[in-house]
């Protein structure tokens, strides 16, 4: 067997549960996306892509062979959203690397957002939410509040880290609030523990990306330099 109908095929038993290993590897990759995002490297997005794509397949369960045969179409589209949005964001943090305007050398230089871009967030989460729970009702959701909440909230976390907010962990972390139960509850427990992590892993990038925001915000002290 190919590595790739390996990965696609290949499943792990503990008891009586059956779970993919694309299941481990796509968050695993996103794992790793997650901490070059802490650390800001531009890194941070292609690596997150490939996890976008591995999972998009796993939570596609009625087309994609899976064993908890369910999907979730939240999860599966914010995995679409993910790849597009991440796409500029991996131009928008190139981009500010080359300039050469973060003075520490990473790709993008942390800020609060403003209060208009807070009143933005908070009205797109809304509308974005009430738009999806339409749409789920259409075409079918495990949950529609929950899915369309998980995506909107996706959406717009991926956006803020785009744009360098410090705020975009907190919408993270909104997030992960509601798709660990959801996740537990459908049986993608890989994703539900990774979620659950995720939580704590917020908490830690809130704190550093706040604390490099509050550095670069003294114009008499210094960033340190990227490893």
């Amino acid at each position: 067997m190919d590595p790739f109908n390996w990965l696609f095929t290949a499943e792990l038993h503990i008891g009586d549960q059956a779970i993919l290993w694309r299941e481990i590897v796509g968050n695993g990759f996103g794992l790793a996306s997650a901490l070059g995002g802490m650390r800001r490297r531009v890194w941070a997005w292609p690596v997150g892509i490939i996890g976008n794509v591995l999972l998009f397949t796993v939570f596609m369960g009625a087309v994609f062979d899976t064993p908890q045969d369910k999907t979730l179409w939240g999860q599966a589209g914010r995995q679409i959203f993910f790849v597009a949005v991440s796409l500029w964001g991996w131009y928008r943090w190139r981009q500010s690397q080359l300039s050469g305007d973060v003075a520490d050398g990473r790709a993008i230089r942390p800020r609060w957002a403003t209060w208009g871009e807070r009143a933005q967030l908070v009205i797109l989460y809304a509308l974005g939410t009430a738009l999806f729970w339409w749409l789920f009702g259409i075409i079918g959701s495990y949950g529609r509040l929950t899915e369309a909440w998980i995506l909107t909230g996706s959406i717009l976390a991926t956006y803020g880290m785009a744009r360098g907010w410090v705020e975009f962990w907190l919408i993270w972390i909104a997030v992960d609030a509601v798709g660990v139960p959801t996740l537990i509850d459908a049986g993608f427990y890989p994703s539900a523990v990774l979620y659950a992590f995720y939580g704590v892993f917020c908490l830690v990038g809130f704190a550093t990306w706040w604390r490099v925001e509050r550095q670069a915000a003294r114009p008499d002290t210094a960033l340190e330099p990227a490893p």
